[in-house]
């Protein structure tokens, strides 16, 4: 296949929106972060952490860092706090959360201005996080008192035994977030802890504290007490080693080689933990894929926040015998996505967050080029754009050598790769280490529940990208194999931030020889009631 043409109607590829009336230093004022550092827990003289804009590289804030010593101090402040917020009632923390959904919608507008100035992202890709944050919060609202709420269970000797499960809060939650999700991460992990009765210890990323700390502002003005949420900043390696120390529970959402070195703290401690990691994600276009939805959504898919999302999809599988024709569309889409560096409405992509991130995404492309992979649409850098700007990039013909093939890349690139049968296809899928999301587009919707069944991954979309299963929050999210452990959303997200109990009555008679009976005679009669039960079908 020849290569495809990358210029729009003008000649210029990734064509710039128009400006937006703000800029990242027009919403980032002074003031604002004067107010918001106050919520970091922090000594008083500090050292600084810096936040720069992505879309200019200026300094949006200074951050106070934290020392070992001010982690301790905010998981004695959680700790005190916690105690008291347990004996609330579901109701009482179900308002807090209903609050906070309204607050979420309600102040969107400047909570878009922290997430587009913090992470570079489109005003439409932050606003994803403002509508999930709301629907987690009112899912755990309305559902929180029915997944915590004491069950009867089948005793040992029906009747006779009486059995509760109870569940009770683990105590203070250790999180700790990334960067490029600051709200719905950050907050979508908090609110299930605090339905269920925990206090929360927060380690944001730095360069996304600023959307940190106003969502803590937020649900505080909501009605949660102020001490039971404490953030701490700093360098990941200084501060996150204290949070997996003292935490009850961790809550991680990172890398998978800093997930595996989290996982052994917390195992040392015998301390739970939950983490969303790394992913390789694919999509599947099969032969009987409606075309220009598939590619719609495969740009969706692929260029969302600039592909630096964990289940964006990086890897994409076409049928042969449509190959052609579904590339035609997906790279004239993507040739003509518009690049924004302001605030507002009107951009389809904005920049990566980081020159590590730029690094990472110039490194694998050209490598893949070099290795005599076809540049189909994107495949640069934009330095008139903004300085971390790097077009949407679609890469054919990638050698199975090249990083890109198998290593998580997070910026706006994607390969593709030809297949002549389902089962190659559902192969080549499940071929890496990885197992968070997943794609499938067919005209029937039987057809792509079949695949989807087939591949390994937590979470699989028909007929759409990731928005479909993440925003399903009453379903369980999270990752196979090196894509992570635990879920969150539904009962999974929840139940994890609490320790079962099993309350056992026994009525009548004792598990015990009784009445005079030797215990030949009782192995005998439990014998026979064992029996009867199994004819009974009792469980």
């Amino acid at each position: 296949m020849t290569d495809i043409s990358t210029s729009d109607a003008t000649g210029r590829r990734n064509p710039v929106a128009a400006p937006g009336p703000r800029t990242a230093a027009d919403a980032v004022t002074p003031q604002l972060v004067a107010r918001l550092v106050r919520g970091v827990v922090a000594g008083e003289q500090p050292t600084k952490g810096v936040s720069r804009s992505p879309f200019t590289g200026e300094v949006l804030a200074e951050i106070p860092e934290s020392t070992p010593e001010d982690v301790a101090t905010a998981f004695a402040r959680a700790r005190a706090a916690q105690r008291a917020w347990a004996e609330r009632s579901f109701a009482e923390r179900a308002g807090v959360l209903l609050r906070f959904h309204d607050r979420i919608l309600a102040d969107q507008a400047d909570l878009l201005d922290l997430i587009q100035a913090e992470t570079g992202k489109t005003r439409a890709h932050a606003f994803e996080e403002v509508s999930v944050t709301a629907i987690e919060a009112r899912h755990y609202a309305r559902m929180g008192a029915k997944y915590l709420r004491p069950r009867r269970r089948v005793g040992v000797l029906p009747t006779l035994t009486q059995v509760t499960e109870v569940r009770h809060a683990k105590g203070v939650i250790g999180q700790i977030s990334p960067w490029n999700y600051p709200l719905a991460l950050f907050a979508g992990d908090a609110v299930p802890a605090f339905m269920a009765g925990n206090a929360v210890v927060t380690k944001p990323d730095t360069q996304t504290a600023l959307t940190a700390l106003r969502t803590r502002e937020l649900i505080i003005e909501a009605g949660l007490p102020a001490e039971l949420w404490q953030i701490v900043v700093g360098d990941g390696p200084v501060v996150g080693p204290e949070v997996v120390d003292r935490a009850d529970y961790v809550s991680f959402t990172g890398s998978t080689r800093t997930g595996r070195d989290v996982a052994q703290r917390a195992a040392a401690r015998l301390v739970g933990a939950s983490m969303e990691l790394g992913g390789k994600n694919a999509m599947l276009v099969l032969a009987d894929a409606d075309l220009d939805k598939a590619a719609e959504g495969a740009v969706r898919a692929c260029f969302s926040s600039a592909g630096q999302l964990c289940v964006s999809i990086e890897r994409l599988y076409v049928a042969r015998e449509v190959a052609d024709a579904f590339l035609e569309r997906f790279a004239a889409r993507t040739s003509a996505l518009r690049l924004g560096n302001t605030l507002g409405w009107g951009a389809d992509m904005g920049s990566l967050v980081s020159q590590r991130q730029l690094d990472t995404v110039t490194a694998h492309v050209e490598e893949a080029v070099c290795n005599g992979a076809r540049v189909l649409a994107g495949g640069r850098a934009r330095p008139d754009v903004g300085p971390l700007f790097y077009e949407p990039t679609i890469l054919d013909g990638v050698d199975a050598a090249s990083a890109v093939c198998t290593q998580e890349t997070f910026g706006p690139v994607v390969s593709v790769y030809r297949f002549d049968s389902e089962d190659e296809a559902v192969a080549q899928a499940n071929s890496t280490p990885y197992g968070l999301n997943s794609s499938v587009w067919s005209r029937s919707a039987a057809h792509g529940r079949r695949i989807a069944q087939r591949l390994h991954s937590g979470t699989v979309n028909v007929n759409e990208g990731y928005a479909a299963a993440y925003g399903s929050v009453a379903a369980p999210m999270g990752g196979m194999g090196d894509s992570g452990v635990g879920r969150r959303h539904g009962s999974e997200g929840i139940l994890k931030y609490t320790e079962p109990q099993n309350i056992a009555v026994q009525r009548l008679v004792p598990m015990a020889p009784s009445f005079g009976m030797d215990d030949q005679g009782y192995a005998a009669l439990l014998t026979r009631a064992l029996g009867a039960m199994r004819t009974l079908r009792l469980k």
